[in-house]
């Protein structure tokens, strides 16, 4: 006879502090492996780690996900998204294209731990065909077939991709190994031997000048100035 005083049993697969499985979902999978990426960097994010913070068995995680890369591109999914969300069309191509270029920028800065793993990724999920539709229609615009459109979109999302990845590289470097980088155009650059390198020094000044934003902006304007001059039109 049951004691009516005794308390009922756990259920089976209950653990004390910890939320059943069935309270995972897609969503809560990638939050917490957002915040793993942005706590403590690209390395942390494993099946094993996720399932711990989590509080649940890192098995249970693969009934949302395939593995650690489909985890991986539901985030890139995630970090195309925040770029496109609420982009409007501007009011010339050129415009469009460097106000997306901008917003993927800013978005890979926000979260640079996420951006040095997925910025290489196709996600092919739909926040990456809505960017792809975007610049693709912009291009269209400028008046481009469809041959050469898919030429430029594939040059135009590579270009921006691999510099804003390149500058979230260097944001997740350690505090003194990222200032290091940071000074050393104002600091061994300009000390560089203008005997042993005297086109470098007659330009050092210069680069130590440059920062980030220069850069971006300028590159970005170097490639849209030659897209324009193949298009045959003004922006």
């Amino acid at each position: 006879m049951t004691d009516p005083d005794s308390p009922a049993p756990r259920s089976v697969g209950a653990r004390r502090g910890r939320p059943p499985s069935n309270a995972l979902s897609r969503e809560r999978i990638l939050d917490a492996a957002l915040t793993l990426l942005e706590r403590e960097g690209p390395e942390a994010l494993t099946l094993r780690r996720l399932g711990a913070d989590l509080g649940s068995n890192h098995t249970a995680v693969l009934r949302y996900f395939s593995g650690k890369d489909d985890i991986l591109l539901g985030l890139a999914e995630r970090l195309i998204a925040e770029a496109v969300d609420g982009f409007e069309p501007g009011p010339t191509w050129r415009a469009t294209l460097t106000e997306l270029a901008r917003r993927v920028r800013r978005a890979c800065l926000a979260h640079p731990a996420l951006a040095v793993l997925a910025a290489s990724r196709v996600s092919r999920r739909d926040a990456e065909f809505r960017g792809a539709d975007l610049v693709i229609g912009a291009l269209l615009e400028a008046g481009f077939g469809a041959r050469e459109s898919a030429r430029y979109y594939r040059a135009l999302v590579d270009v921006t991709l691999a510099m804003s990845s390149f500058e979230a590289a260097s944001a997740v470097l350690d505090g003194p190994e990222r200032e290091g980088d940071r000074m050393a155009w104002q600091r061994e650059y300009l000390m560089a031997s203008p005997q042993r390198f005297p086109q470098l020094a007659s330009v050092a000044p210069y680069l130590a000048q440059a920062d980030e934003d220069d850069q971006f902006e300028f590159v970005m304007g170097l490639l849209l100035d030659a897209v324009e001059a193949r298009s045959g039109r003004s922006a």
